[in-house]
């Protein structure tokens, strides 16, 4: 799209506001999530079994996941978000990664360009009727074969729900739902994991791990 939707400009409006206190609050969030840690692990992992490459981190925020994927040894990984403050904060805090400011869903990137794309807690914001065109830039930008890891709010039995982030507004998925629109455009399931809420947390989370199609979805 040409135009920036509006939802677009209210997120990054609202992260913007809050990024200072964002990045402090998160900065050493994954030290006390092991489950998690494990999924982004075997994330890095099945890209470099594949010959490594390009990773991007879309929706980084300040980029602690980035920077987690770097230490993990992947050697190509750089970030993308809508929040212009955010980015120069992962640029301040990560000054050997590359983070610009863009739209997870119109990447300047070439087809097929990318080993693996993380999206981490990212597409919560996005409408559930506009989200399929993520998915497709997502298959747009990844190699065949390359891996998708998402990271969400899972919504336990009920259909895809709206709540009040903290930030803005959020939306809950059910994981079967999720992979199955992926699924529709070129995405297969590799793994997958729902974690509990632990203390300070109000829903379960969900982790998918996603192979891009050898050919693009028609």
């Amino acid at each position: 799209m040409t135009e920036p939707l509006s939802y677009h400009r209210a997120t990054a409006d609202a992260y913007d506001a809050i990024a200072v206190r964002y990045a402090e609050l998160f900065r050493d969030a994954l030290d006390g999530l092991p489950l998690d840690r494990a999924m982004i692990a075997a994330f890095a992992e099945t890209v470099r079994a594949a010959g490594s490459g390009r990773v991007a981190e879309l929706g980084c925020g300040p980029g602690t996941v980035a920077a987690y994927l770097r230490d993990l040894g992947l050697t190509d990984v750089f970030g993308v978000d809508l929040s212009p403050v955010m980015i120069d904060l992962a640029r301040e805090a990560h000054p050997d990664l590359r983070f610009e400011v863009g739209s997870m869903e119109a990447l300047d990137l070439a087809d097929g360009q990318l080993a693996g794309v993380v999206s981490w807690y990212s597409l919560i914001h996005i409408p559930p009727r506009d989200v399929p065109p993520y998915f497709a830039e997502f298959r747009r930008v990844l190699a065949p074969g390359g891996v998708l890891l998402l990271g969400f709010f899972e919504s336990e039995g009920a259909p895809v729900t709206a709540f009040d982030h903290k930030v803005t507004t959020a939306y809950r998925w059910p994981i079967d739902d999720l992979a199955a629109l992926a699924g529709e455009s070129g995405f297969t399931e590799v793994g997958r994991m729902l974690r509990e809420p632990l203390e300070g947390e109000r829903f379960r989370r969900g982790h998918l791990l996603m192979r891009a199609a050898r050919q693009p979805a028609q």
